[in-house]
C-alpha cells in the first residue's frame, strides 16, 4: 500500500522566503535563505543584496544538513561542541546554527537555512520563514 506524503509547495517555499526576507530586512541583515525538501534539494535560494558570496553555500548547507539530520543545526553544532567530533567526518554537513527543519504531522518535509549575519539572528531569519508551514 502506498503512502501519502506531504512536502513542501513551490508556493509555500515563496510564502517561507517572503517571511524571510521581511524578518531579515526589518533587522537590516543581508542574508542568504534557503528551503529545501525532506531530501535536501533545493526548491528556492535567494541572496539579499550584499550578502558575502561565502553565505551562499553555507545557507545551502544548513538546509540541506538540517533536513537529512531532521534536527536544526545547531544541536549538531552543541554537539560537535560537546566533544563528539566525530560528526565532522560526515561529508558535506554544514553544523552551524542557522538552519530549521520543516515538520508537518510529525514528520519533516524539509528544511530552512539561513546565513549572512550572526548564528543566532540566522536562526531567527530561518524560524521567521519556518513558522508559514510550522505554524
Amino acid at each position: 500500500m502506498l503512502g501519502t506524503t506531504k512536502f513542501i509547495t513551490l508556493e509555500a517555499a515563496k510564502q517561507m522566503m517572503v517571511a524571510g526576507e521581511t524578518e531579515a530586512r526589518k533587522n537590516g541583515w543581508n542574508v542568504a535563505i534557503t528551503v529545501v525538501d525532506a531530501n535536501g534539494g533545493l526548491i528556492m535560494f535567494q541572496k539579499l543584496d550584499e550578502t558575502q558570496p561565502g553565505s551562499i553555500a553555507i545557507s545551502q548547507g544548513k538546509a540541506r544538513t538540517a533536513a537529512l539530520f531532521k534536527r536544526p543545526t545547531k544541536a549538531l553544532e552543541e554537539l560537535i561542541a560537546g566533544g563528539k567530533t566525530a560528526f565532522l567526518a560526515v561529508d558535506g554537513i554544514v553544523p552551524m546554527q542557522g538552519g530549521v527543519p520543516i515538520a508537518v504531522d510529525g514528520k519533516v518535509i524539509g528544511a530552512v537555512g539561513v546565513s549572512g549575519v550572526t548564528s543566532a539572528q540566522d536562526e531567527q531569519v530561518a524560524m521567521a520563514a519556518a513558522a508559514v508551514v510550522n505554524g
